[in-house]
């Protein structure tokens, strides 16, 4: 029995036979794919492979001395450290923030919307000053911190606050469309079959979200490794101990280290190929996942 289109393929749009189009319109068919693959070499490809080339133009040893400098892996463990600490604070955020916006309507609901997307349209060096403002010797609660002994700026607080901050609505936005168009059927009919509420959450509505979880939390991790704006104002640029991945970077270029610059640049070129990799096996599961 002809149900219709599936919700995946409705998100996707209709699709058009190339063998029912006029030679003139196949052509301009070409020619617009043509103008996108290269408007995006241009912008993606291109600046990619130049990464590339550069952090291996004196062989793999010279990439390899450049990675394992003893101030590269302190600002490597230092992103490490600042994503394990971020992504769990953002996931759990995340899903509860999604969960009470797609199934509860209350007073206030609008307002949390707003504030979600609040961190995507704020400029992260400017985010990166008001906790500079709130938490700096001269700010807010500069005074009782310092009272107290307590250091947020310029050290590991301030940059986990500033990038948990720019990634905060990352894993929401991934699980909040889901949940919207998954409706709460299942869920209300666990709960009149008898399943307390956190027996409903955890057997059937995170189980039905698992992989725009997984999502979110890979574009999480990527933008933790590689954010800079904020990370650049809240951390003093203190080398050997405040100085993330892409701070080391500019470090190293602002020195004429080029080839090291661009050594280390390529493992957050790695972790960004990786996860444009994850995002389309996931969407594809999200979708899956949709349609039925």
């Amino acid at each position: 029995m002809a149900v219709g289109p599936s919700l995946a393929a409705t998100r996707r749009g209709p699709r058009m036979d190339a063998r029912k189009l006029s030679p003139g319109r196949r052509l301009g068919r070409i020619a617009l794919c043509a103008v996108a693959l290269a408007w995006l070499s241009l912008i993606v490809v291109v600046p990619l492979a130049a990464v590339l080339g550069e952090a291996f133009q004196d062989g793999f040893l010279a990439w390899w001395r450049a990675i394992t400098d003893s101030e590269a892996l302190v600002a490597l463990r230092l992103s490490l450290k600042v994503a394990l600490l971020t992504v769990p604070l953002n996931t759990v955020f995340g899903i509860a923030a999604a969960w009470l916006i797609a199934r509860f309507r209350f007073p206030g609901r609008a307002l949390l919307l707003t504030l979600l997307d609040l961190p995507l349209s704020v400029s992260p060096v400017v985010s990166g000053l008001v906790f500079v403002l709130l938490f700096g010797s001269q700010g807010w609660f500069g005074p009782f911190l310092a009272q107290h002994d307590i250091q947020i700026i310029f050290a590991l607080p301030g940059i986990v606050l500033a990038t948990t901050f720019i990634t905060l609505p990352m894993v929401a936005r991934e699980i909040l469309p889901l949940l919207q168009s998954q409706g709460d059927d299942q869920e209300l009919a666990a709960l009149t079959l008898g399943a307390s509420p956190w027996q409903m959450f955890w057997r059937v509505s995170l189980p039905g979200m698992r992989w725009a979880v997984l999502y979110g939390v890979i574009l999480t991790t990527a933008r933790a490794l590689g954010e800079f704006g904020a990370v650049s104002v809240v951390s003093g640029h203190i080398r050997g101990e405040t100085t993330t991945l892409p701070l080391h970077v500019e470090i190293l270029h602002g020195e004429f280290h080029f080839q090291a610059a661009f050594a280390v640049a390529s493992i957050l070129t790695l972790v960004g190929v990786f996860t444009l990799i994850a995002r389309r096996v996931l969407q594809a599961r999200i979708d899956a996942t949709e349609a039925r």
